[in-house]
């Protein structure tokens, strides 16, 4: 009982407070992932009650923060012993912040609000996979309809390291830019990613998983949020070189990555970017380049030349506490040099569940070279059921 109480103080205490979406995408990539729990579930004959499940769920540990997890995998997730669907997992995904701004400085748009469900498995035999997401937070500028799609795809991992998906998914512009929100460190996600990335479009992607490279390639309609049929096309790619992909961690593990998101909506955009990434315990550090000329991002389509970057680390103090701190800097036209905007942010992250829940605490001061400079406190949690 007190575990529910304090699941519904923490919905209660830290609502969501911005109308802008984000979302989480189904991990397929990693053929040798364990497979969801396949209780029964609506059965009368289900040998575990509602009290026994629940005493599982406070007892779980969750020690991997660097993917998703749900909470209520093992009872939300339906094994079928016949017809197309060998698994169905219903799921649900809120993610909300507070957030305070102490000064009069220019206002800021982040994007880190999220409410979301649907379903996602396997079909059977196990090679073929889907999801269907929706989300329910309004859209600013969009439709309740258009805003409503969030992955919709199927996808195939017949060939060895591989997987093909068809659908609508996020596209792999920049490093963080293509990663869940529910994965990324900071509340916000840096300027760079929240501006050239963090957008979803149809098309057909190829996704290929090996001990020493990875890569992501796709082509794409140019659309966003279903405003316009097929306006143009897009072809969006990320490789990363692995170079300790062999180790087995023994050494950590380094990641080196570039890409490359090209197309036409009306203007032509070209986006290229590098990241550099190490991981090693309890300690992380990791720095992303972008320029664009041109690019077609979740906020907006834009024909001028800009560019960013930012570097973070991070260190766990214990298992569950991680501390954070990051410098951000961007600037959004180069022909219009004056204007540079720079974020200094620090941040704890308390892993109650890890990633299914999850309580943040961030500091940002936005150094603005036209506009005051600004304070805010970010207070956010995420539950993932």
């Amino acid at each position: 009982m007190k575990f529910l109480l304090y699941l519904f103080c923490i919905l209660i205490f830290f609502p969501s407070s911005c109308s802008a979406i984000e979302e989480v995408i189904l991990n397929i990539d990693d053929n040798n992932a364990p497979e969801p729990k396949a209780e029964k579930i609506f059965d009368e004959d289900d040998k575990f009650t509602l009290y026994e499940k629940i005493q599982d769920i406070k007892a779980k540990e969750v020690k991997d923060t660097n993917s998703t997890a749900y909470l209520l995998d093992g009872i939300l997730t339906k094994k079928f012993e016949a017809g197309p669907l060998e698994t169905m997992h219903f799921f649900g995904y809120y993610r909300g912040a507070v957030n305070i701004d102490v000064s009069n400085g220019a206002d800021s748009v982040y994007d880190f609000s999220a409410i979301q469900a649907g379903i996602n498995g396997k079909f059977r035999g196990g090679k073929n996979y889907y999801e269907a997401r929706l989300r329910f937070d309004p859209l600013d500028g969009y439709s309740f309809l258009q805003g409503l799609p969030a992955d919709i795809y199927v996808a195939n991992a017949s060939i060895p390291h591989h997987t093909v998906i068809i659908g609508n998914t996020r596209t792999p512009t920049g490093y963080e830019g293509s990663r869940s929100d529910s994965i990324i460190p900071f509340v916000a996600r840096a300027q760079i990613a929240r501006n050239f990335g963090n957008t979803r479009k149809v098309g057909i992607r190829v996704k290929g998983n090996y001990d020493l490279i990875e890569y992501d390639l796709g082509g794409y309609s140019s659309d966003t949020y279903f405003r316009s049929f097929f306006p143009g096309t897009e072809f969006s790619g990320w490789v990363t070189l692995k170079p300790l992909g062999k180790t087995k961690g023994k050494y950590g593990k380094l990641n080196l990555g570039g890409g490359l998101t090209a197309g036409k909506n009306g203007t032509d955009y070209t986006v290229s970017g590098l990241y550099a990434g190490y991981e090693y315990k309890n300690f992380m550090a990791n720095f992303e380049y972008a320029y664009a000329d041109g690019y077609n991002g979740a906020r907006t389509i834009s024909s001028n030349k800009a560019e960013g970057f930012y570097t973070t680390a991070g260190y766990k103090i214990t298992p569950r506490i991680q501390v954070l701190a990051r410098y951000d800097q961007y600037t959004p036209d180069k022909d219009f040099s004056d204007d540079i905007r720079r974020e200094y942010s620090a941040g704890v992250n308390y892993f109650i569940k890890g990633q299914a829940l999850k309580l943040m605490l961030n500091y940002v001061f936005c150094q603005n070279d036209l506009f005051e400079d600004s304070h805010r406190v970010i207070l956010g949690t995420q539950l993932m059921l």
